[in-house]
């Protein structure tokens, strides 16, 4: 039906005919003659429409906004004065000979380009129409080519792209499985894959030693601007590796990805030990842009009377840091008071500052309420944070757990507000992770999962379960976790060894994953691999505030698609087949019968 794309036509065209099809973007009648801007997928281009083909002249008259036009014409430079060297096309114009209207459109229920004026509900409800707009065709466009990308350098490097079940069984990772009722199994449960983790590991075991798949993962779960209940990977398994070799493989794969889509060359990937991000930064994903870093100040605050800083700083499982911002004494009382409530969203109980005005005045030269407090080592104190005239410094004081988590956050939102970002973009992997992580209740959960491997043996494992690190590695691009990954176990007694320190016992380990312990008895190489979150990529390279605007159809916050109204309700005939029966809602204490 069409000979080009609107966005394909220039000057190299002159006095060709050509036939396009698309949109109306927008119709203007000027003085008798009238301008339909065309649009579709790769651009817009402009058509006159002139009374001399009165046919064509009286269909474009009726056409209105978003109406679906056939256009033949020929192509001509526009006059003098109205091209437009800002616009791909805007050199050149369609003389229109014939127009058909190939389907009307009620009124939009939103001008496309006065979307920023309307709600994302609005947007999400009407995501069809929103599609239209050129910014959100450009960000799926680019996915496209991230997609085409990642797939051509894999399978440049010998991966064989292989699907894994969708419906599959229940299996521990962290979050809720999405359940699917079986109507042929009475009872029984399939999940949606949280990840293909278990099936890419037995792909390993069947001898295809480098595996990948552009995978659908479902988790039900709390939302959050880059969670979504059902998400893409990029995953990624290989055999006879090491973790330097699938390191090298993906950092490789995302600097020639950055560089065929972005024209961006990626700096140094550093690498950086969990614990050492974890007390620089606060942050396993640090945000390497901003030159801001925790400075331990425990030993300075254990003899201090001020019981918010000296019990901590004695406690086992406490700590008192410093964030020292240059040139943050200009920030006003109502900043840090908004600093203090937003610190309160990680736990902490508030948020201690010191201003530093005049060093030379020695206390008469610093504001804080707490300063009285820290007679005795204050010069120490602004010594090891390398205080200035005109800084700030924010304290945390509280369990490790929180003060690494609130003053993490600080750091960012200060990175952010104050922009004090020193570079575009700051890559880096962190390694070391411990094997586990204590809950409240101070039972062990794998940090990962519990297919990830020890970097000890067993017998140190059991030993020492809590001081043990894991064979894990992330990569992070501006303080996003881009993709985690691991050496996976591929000795069945090892494997056997991290459920009991997980408290799965034999009988349960052999239910839910006795699959996977049967095919490490049969040869299992050693192995490993890493997931990219897809959509998190796209969202960065795009510049996107949330993954919602770069995935096509995406839930809202509350998991809901509002463009199809799901989830939905099914009828008691489905639920009959399923096994399924519905209670009714418990009527509140007191109401009536």
């Amino acid at each position: 039906m069409r000979s080009h794309y609107c966005g394909q036509l220039n000057e190299s065209l002159i006095d060709q005919e050509v036939t396009l099809c698309g949109w109306v973007h927008r119709r203007r009648d000027h003085g008798g003659v009238i301008f339909l801007d065309m649009r579709d997928r790769d651009g817009v281009a402009q058509v006159v429409v002139d009374p001399d083909t009165a046919e064509a002249f009286a269909t474009a008259d009726r056409a209105r906004s978003e109406y679906v036009l056939r256009i033949r014409g020929r192509i001509r430079l526009r006059p003098e004065g109205t091209q437009n060297p800002n616009m791909p096309t805007g050199m050149i114009e369609v003389l229109a000979k014939d127009v058909e209207v190939l389907n009307t459109a009620a009124t939009p229920p939103f001008q496309l380009d006065e979307h920023g004026k309307v709600g994302e509900e609005v947007r999400l409800k009407y995501r069809y129409v929103d599609l239209r707009r050129p910014e959100m065709i450009e960000k799926l466009r680019l996915r496209s080519r991230i997609t085409h990308s990642v797939r051509a350098y894999l399978e440049g490097e010998g991966f064989l792209d292989i699907e894994t079940p969708i419906l599959t069984r229940a299996t521990p990772e962290g979050a809720r499985d999405y359940l699917v009722p079986s109507r042929t199994h009475e009872g029984h449960f399939f999940a949606l894959p949280q990840s293909p983790q278990l099936f890419k590991q037995l792909l390993m075991v069947s001898g295809f030693d480098r595996y990948y798949q552009i995978a659908k993962c479902f988790r039900d779960e709390d939302l959050r601007a880059d969670r979504q209940p059902e998400f893409t990977q990029i995953d990624i398994e290989a055999s006879f590796i090491e973790e330097r070799d699938i390191m090298g493989i993906t950092e490789t794969m995302v600097r020639q990805l950055f560089q065929d889509v972005l024209d961006v060359a990626l700096p140094e990937f550093p690498r950086m030990p969990y614990s050492e991000a974890m007390q620089r930064y606060g942050s396993d994903k640090p945000d390497l842009r901003i030159p801001l870093e925790l400075v331990d100040v425990d030993d300075l605050m254990q003899s201090v009377d001020f019981k918010v800083f000296s019990g901590p700083a004695k406690a086992d499982d406490g700590r008192v840091a410093a964030l020292k911002v240059s040139g943050g004494a200009k920030l006003s009382r109502k900043e840090i008071d908004d600093y203090t409530k937003f610190v309160g969203i990680y736990g902490a109980k508030g948020l201690a500052w010191i201003k530093v005005n005049e060093r030379a005045k020695g206390l008469d030269g610093l504001q804080s309420p707490i300063v009285k407090f820290m007679e005795g080592v204050i010069e120490e104190l602004l010594d090891r944070v390398g205080a200035e005239d005109g800084d700030i410094v924010f304290f945390g004081a509280d369990k490790a757990r929180v003060v690494n988590e609130a003053l993490g956050a600080l750091r960012v939102k200060l990175g952010e507000d104050l922009d004090l970002y020193t570079a575009d973009w700051a890559p880096l992997w962190v390694v070391d992770f411990p094997m586990f992580e204590a809950d409240d209740n101070g039972r062990l959960a794998a940090l990962h999962h519990p297919f990830t491997a020890p970097s000890c043996a067993p017998e140190a494992l059991k030993a020492s379960p809590a001081t043990a690190l894991s064979r894990a590695y992330d990569m992070v691009l501006n303080g996003t976790e881009l993709g985690g990954g691991s050496i996976r176990i591929h000795d069945q007694e090892m494997q056997r060894v991290v459920f009991d320190v997980l408290g799965i016992g034999k009988e349960e380990a052999e239910e839910k994953f006795g699959f996977l312990l049967d095919a490490l008895k049969f040869g299992a190489p050693p192995h490993g691999g890493l997931a990219f979150g897809l959509d998190r990529l796209v969202m960065l390279m795009t510049g996107s505030r949330t993954i919602r605007d770069v995935i096509a159809f995406p839930k809202t916050q509350s998991a809901a698609d509002l463009m199809t109204d799901a989830p939905g309700e099914v009828s008691k005939e489905q639920l009959r087949d399923l096994h399924i029966r519905l209670r009714p809602k418990a009527k509140p204490e007191g109401a009536g019968e």
